[in-house]
C-alpha cells in the first residue's frame, strides 16, 4: 500500500525518507542489473535482503506519527534498524557459517529483527498478522507436549530465533527475496509508467474505445483500471491513480456514488489477476511452483476473462437499467489522436515480454527493462505534451521504496512462519490437520481454505497475501490432489477478495472515500459485481479445463459453458434484460447460470443433464422476453 508522506512532515524528515525510499529502489536496480558482480563484488542474496530490510524498517519507524512526542524515540529505533541491517549484511557470511554454534551476534540480531519486524508489521497493516506469527512461535515452543498430527519436535527459544533470523529458510528466505527483488522491480515499473503519462494514456484509450457506448463511463473505468492494475501490484495505488478520474466520470454520467466506487474497486482489484503481469504475482507463483512463467499466464487467462466479462456485463445492464446517459462527445478524444500519441507505451511492455521470452532473463531483470522503457518514453516523448522531468524520476524512486515497505514487512514475517514450520515439523502437521478438518470432503476443505484466505488477507497488499497463503494454505490443497497451479490460483483469488469483503474491505473503503459514498454499501455492491471471484476458483479446482488443462474439446466446452453461466447469473444479479425483471425471473436466470457453471469433469450424465436443464430454462426465459418485447412494441405504437 502506498505510503503517502504527510503535508505536516518536517522538511528534514521528508528529505531523509525520500533518500531512504530512493535507496531501496536503487539497491533493487543494482541487484537486478548484476551491478555488484560487474564491479567484482561477490555478495550473497541474503546480504542484499538484509540491507533492504534495514532500510524498510527505518522507513516504517520514520513515518510521521499523529503524536509528535514519539518522533524522537521512533528516530532512534529507525537508526538502530538501519545499522542492524547493514551489520547483518556485512557479517552474514561469518554468521551463516557459525549458525549451529549460535554466536551471540547471531542470537542478538535475530531477536532484534524479530521484534522490529513485528512492530513494523503492526504499524503498516495492523495487529492481525502479528498475532498469527506470535501464535506460531508459541505453538513451536510448547507443541512437543501435544499428541497427534500437530505435535512438534522440541526446540529451545534461542536456537529457534537464530534459525528464523539467519537461516535461508527463515526471515532471509524465499518470501522476502521475491518481495525485495521481483515485486520492487514491478512497483518501480508502475511508478515510472505512471509519471511518464501511461495512466493518462490508459484512461484516454478506454475513453476513446468505450466513451460512445451505453454506460461508457463504467466501461472506461473497467478497462483503464484493469490495464494499470495488472502492473501496479497494489490495489489501493491503482484505485487512487485511476479512480480520481473514473469515479468522478461515472458519477457525472449518472451512476450512484456507491456503484461508481464499487466498479472502480472491482476493476482495480481484478487487475491483479489479469495476465501478463498480474501485479507481479505471476512471477512469484512460477517461483513457488518451479514452473515457467508462461504456464502461469495461460492458466490464469480464462478465469480473468470470466471475471471481467461478468463485470462488463453487469456495468452494461446497470447502465441500461438506470438509464445512464452517454458521455458528452466533446469529452471523447479521437482514437487516431490517442493511439498516435500513445503507441510508444507499447515499448515498455515489449521490453518486459522480450526479456522474459526471448532472452530468458530473470523476472526482476525483465521488470528493469520495462522500467527503462517507461523512463525513455517519459523523457523523450511523454503523453499529450507532458514529459517526465528529473523531479518525476526522484519521486518515482522514492515512492517505489515507500510503496514496498508493507510487502517487505509481510515477506519477512512470512519468513518467520516458514522457518517455524520447517524447524519444528509443524508444516506437515498443519497440512494434515487442515485435510482432516475437511474430513476428506474437497468442497468442505475449499470452503475452510477460502474463509482462512479472506480473513488472513484482510488489510494486506495482494502480493503479501499471496506470499503468506502460499505457505499456510496451498500445501493442504495440493495434499488432497488439487492441481498445484489450481491450488495457488485458488488462494490468490480468495486472498485478493479480502480487498472488497467486509468488514475490512480496504479497497472498497478507499474508493468510497473518493466517491463520497457509504463504505459498507460500496463493499456489498463490490461483492455483487465481483461475484465471479468467489465462485470461479471453486470451479477451476474441480474442473482444471478452465485453466486450459486437458484436451481441447473439454477446454472449449468448459469455457463456453462458463461464459454462458456468467452471463445468466449476471443478468439475475442486476435484474435487467430489456426491462426490469421481477424476483422470479431473476432467480430463474441465476439458477440457469448455476446449472451451466456446475463443473464438467468426467462428462457424467448428471452434469450433461444440468447443462440441458440450464439451456431449457434460458430458452424459455429468452422466448418469454421476445414475446413480452413484441407486446410492449405494439402497445407503444
Amino acid at each position: 500500500m502506498s505510503d503517502h508522506i504527510s503535508v505536516h512532515e518536517p522538511k528534514a524528515l521528508k528529505a531523509i525518507r525520500t533518500l531512504l525510499g530512493s535507496l531501496i529502489a536503487l539497491a533493487a536496480i543494482a541487484y537486478a542489473s548484476d551491478l555488484f558482480s560487474r564491479i567484482g563484488l561477490a555478495i550473497y542474496t541474503e546480504q542484499y535482503l538484509a540491507v533492504v530490510l534495514g532500510i524498510s524498517l527505518a522507513l516504517v519507524f520514520l513515518k510521521p506519527q499523529a503524536n509528535p512526542t514519539r518522533r524522537g524515540m521512533d528516530a532512534c529505533v529507525a537508526v538502530v534498524a538501519f545499522i542492524a541491517g547493514l551489520y547483518l549484511a556485512v557479517q552474514y557470511p561469518m554468521l551463516v557459517e557459525r549458525q549451529l554454534d549460535m554466536p551471540p551476534a547471531a542470537l542478538t540480531l535475530s531477536g532484534l529483527f524479530f521484534v522490529l519486524v513485528l512492530e513494523g508489521l503492526r504499524r503498516v497493516i495492523g495487529i492481525t498478522l502479528v498475532i498469527v506469527v506470535l501464535a506460531f512461535l508459541t505453538f513451536a515452543l510448547v507443541g512437543h507436549n501435544f499428541s497427534g498430527p500437530l505435535q512438534t519436535r522440541q526446540i529451545d527459544l534461542d536456537r529457534l530465533m537464530v534459525y528464523v533470523g539467519i537461516d535461508t529458510n527463515g526471515m532471509l528466505g524465499l518470501t522476502l527475496s521475491v518481495a525485495a527483488t521481483i515485486v520492487i522491480g514491478f512497483v518501480l515499473f508502475g511508478q515510472l509508467l505512471l509519471r511518464s503519462g501511461g495512466v493518462d494514456f490508459f484512461n484516454d484509450m478506454a475513453l476513446s474505445l468505450m466513451g460512445r457506448s451505453k454506460g461508457g463511463s463504467g466501461k472506461i473505468a473497467t478497462i483503464a483500471s484493469a490495464l494499470f492494475g495488472s502492473i501496479s501490484g497494489v490495489v489501493v495505488s491503482n484505485i487512487v491513480a485511476t479512480g480520481v478520474v473514473t469515479i468522478r466520470m461515472m458519477k457525472q454520467g449518472g451512476f450512484k456514488p456507491q456503484t461508481a466506487a464499487a466498479i472502480e474497486t472491482v476493476a482495480s482489484t481484478g487487475g491483479q489477476i489479469m495476465p501478463p503481469v498480474m501485479g507481479a504475482v505471476a512471477f512469484l507463483m512460477a517461483e513457488f511452483l518451479q514452473i515457467s512463467y508462461s504456464e502461469v499466464v495461460l492458466a490464469a487467462l480464462v478465469p480473468a476473462v470470466l471475471y471481467y466479462a461478468s463485470l462488463y456485463i453487469q456495468v452494461d445492464l446497470e447502465a441500461a437499467k438506470e438509464e445512464i446517459k452517454k458521455i458528452d462527445p466533446a469529452l471523447i478524444p479521437s482514437k487516431k489522436k490517442v493511439f498516435g500519441q500513445g503507441w510508444v507505451f507499447a515499448i515498455p511492455f515489449a521490453g518486459v515480454i522480450g526479456a522474459l521470452f526471448f532472452f530468458n532473463l530473470r523476472p526482476e531483470t525483465a521488470a528493469l527493462w520495462g522500467a527503462l522503457g517507461a523512463l525513455i518514453v517519459g523523457l523523450v516523448r511523454g503523453y499529450n505534451g507532458k514529459r517526465m522531468g528529473l523531479a518525476d524520476i526522484r519521486d518515482a524512486l522514492a515512492e517505489t521504496g515507500h510503496s514496498i515497505v508493507d510487502i517487505i514487512m509481510i515477506g519477512a514475517a512470512a519468513g518467520f512462519i516458514i522457518g517455524i514450520l520447517n524447524v519444528t515439523g509443524l508444516g506437515f502437521g498443519l497440512t494434515y490437520a487442515l485435510v482432516q478438518l475437511g474430513q476428506g470432503n474437497l468442497f468442505l476443505l475449499l470452503v475452510i481454505a477460502a474463509a482462512v484466505c479472506i480473513v488472513l488477507g484482510m488489510g494486506m497488499p495482494t502480493v503479501g497475501v499471496y506470499l503468506l497463503l502460499a505457505v499456510l494454505v496451498a500445501p493442504s490443497l495440493v495434499q488432497v490432489g488439487v492441481e498445484p497451479i489450481a491450488a495457488h490460483l485458488f488462494i490468490f483469488y480468495m486472498g485478493m477478495m479480502s480487498m472488497i469483503t467486509p468488514p475490512i474491505a480496504i479497497g472498497a473503503f478507499f474508493a468510497a472515500s473518493i466517491a463520497k459514498a457509504d463504505p459498507i454499501k460500496t463493499s456489498f455492491t463490490a461483492m455483487r459485481l465481483g461475484w465471479t471471484a468467489y465462485i470461479i476458483p471453486f470451479l477451476f479446482v474441480t474442473s482444471p479445463a478452465l485453466l486450459l488443462i486437458g484436451n481441447p474439446i473439454s477446454i472449449a466446452v468448459a469455457v463456453i459453458s462458463a461464459l454462458i453461466g456468467v452471463w445468466a447469473v449476471s443478468v439475475g444479479f442486476v435484474g435487467y434484460l430489456g426491462y426490469k425483471r421481477k424476483l422470479g425471473a431473476r432467480l430463474a436466470f441465476m439458477i440457469a447460470g448455476a446449472l451451466f457453471l456446475v463443473p464438467l469433469s468426467g462428462e457424467t450424465e448428471l452434469l450433461i443433464t444440468a447443462r440441458l436443464a440450464g439451456l431449457t430454462i434460458l430458452a424459455l426465459l429468452i422466448g418469454f422476453f421476445c414475446t413480452e418485447k413484441g407486446r410492449l412494441s405494439v402497445r407503444t405504437e
